[in-house]
């Protein structure tokens, strides 16, 4: 009796297969994709090459200028900020 059961539930799951075929026939749908270009930064922040926060630029007509020093630092601290800047974009 045990081997009539087995052979019906095992006839039973094979005309009814777990994974079902994907229709291929169809092509995917692509849509093209729109690029954004990103949008530029209103101000620069300029940090040390240690990390510390040394001047805060504002962007006017594609330039950025008019930056406000951090108290504690100097001239030097700023030039050096923007040597270490300029580093980094050319990495």
């Amino acid at each position: 009796m045990h081997t009539f059961v087995v052979i019906c539930l095992l006839a039973a799951t094979a005309n009814n297969p777990a994974v079902h075929p994907a229709n291929v026939t169809d092509p995917p749908v692509t849509h093209p994709t729109l690029v954004q270009p990103p949008k530029s930064p209103n101000s620069l922040t300029l940090y040390s090459a240690q990390g510390q926060r040394v001047a805060q630029c504002e962007k006017k007509d594609d330039v950025f200028g008019n930056c406000k020093i951090e108290a504690g630092m100097t001239f030097d601290d700023v030039m050096n900020a923007w040597v270490h800047a300029l580093e980094d974009m050319q990495k």
